[in-house]
C-alpha cells in the first residue's frame, strides 16, 4: 500500500518534535574528543618568599593544623583589614581580585593564578569586578592557634 505526500507529513511532525524536545533536554559534550591519557603534574609555585618578596617565617611549634578554605568574594566587595600569623597559599579559581597591604603594595589575580601570602602583615582583598571571585586557601597552621586575625578599631 503506497501513502500519500499528506500522510507522510502528518507521521513525521510528531517524530521531529520529539527529536528537537530531547536534543534540548539533553547536552552533548563533544569537547573531550581527545582525552587524557597521561598523567600531568604542573607547578603552580614553588617558593620561600610571599608574593611581596618577603622571606617566609618559620613553621610554628605546635601541633600542626591544615586548613582549606573556599572563599567566594562578591561583586563589587571589599574584605576588611586582615593579617595570617601562618603561612598560606592559594590559587583563584575564578574571577579577579586585587590585594593590597597596609603599606601600599597591590597584587592583582586573574582566575588560575596562584599566590603566597604575607604573613602577619595587614592586607585586604578587593574584588572590583561584576562578578564573584572565588580562592582555595591553604593554611598550614597550629592546632588552636587562628589562622586570621581582623584589626580591631
Amino acid at each position: 500500500m503506497k501513502m500519500n505526500t499528506k500522510s507522510q507529513t502528518i507521521r513525521t511532525i510528531p517524530l521531529l518534535i520529539v527529536m528537537v524536545l530531547i536534543n534540548g533536554c539533553y547536552s552533548f559534550d563533544t569537547s573531550n574528543e581527545h582525552p587524557v591519557t597521561r598523567i600531568s603534574v604542573d607547578s603552580l609555585i614553588k617558593t620561600s618568599q610571599s608574593w611581596d618578596s618577603t622571606e617566609l617565617p618559620s613553621y610554628p611549634e605546635g601541633k600542626p593544623e591544615i586548613t582549606i578554605l573556599r572563599i567566594t568574594i562578591p561583586p563589587r566587595t571589599k574584605l576588611p583589614l586582615h593579617k595570617h600569623p601562618v603561612i598560606n597559599a592559594g590559587v583563584l579559581l575564578k574571577g579577579s581580585l586585587t590585594v593590597t597591604t597596609e603599606e601600599n603594595e597591590v597584587l592583582h589575580l586573574r582566575s588560575g593564578d596562584s599566590i603566597v601570602e604575607v604573613v602577619d602583615k595587614w592586607h585586604y582583598g578587593e574584588n572590583k569586578n561584576n562578578n564573584p571571585a572565588e580562592i582555595i586557601v591553604f593554611y598550614a597552621g597550629v592546632k588552636g592557634k587562628p589562622i586570621t586575625m581582623k584589626r580591631t578599631k
